[in-house]
């Protein structure tokens, strides 16, 4: 299921070769964001999550998580989500089960 990107502004991404991360800015400059670490050609490493008052109650953290299980699945990666936010959504979401890394 893809997130509704009418729940406000759109998920970026920024790739810094073995690190990255995806992140939406409001109107304020305010910014939440999910990093990554890449580990080899196939896995990535959910390392941080944080949101910010701004977005706080949108959801804004699950939809970050969800964009880089959503791209990890297309991609053919894992994830091993070591941020105890990302760890908690993938215990919620037994659909993801996919993608992550036992």
């Amino acid at each position: 299921m893809m997130a509704d990107e009418t729940q406000g502004p759109a998920i970026e991404f920024e790739d810094n070769g073995s690190k990255g991360r995806y992140f939406l800015r409001a109107p304020t400059g305010e910014e939440a964001e999910m990093t990554f670490t890449r580990i080899g050609e196939h896995q990535i490493i959910i390392d941080h999550t944080e949101v910010p008052e701004a977005f706080r109650g949108q959801g804004a953290g699950v939809r970050l998580v969800t964009r880089a299980v959503e791209d990890a699945r297309a991609a053919g990666k894992k994830i091993i989500p070591l941020c105890p936010f990302a760890a908690a959504q993938f215990r919620r979401h037994q659909e993801w089960a996919d993608v992550l890394k036992r």
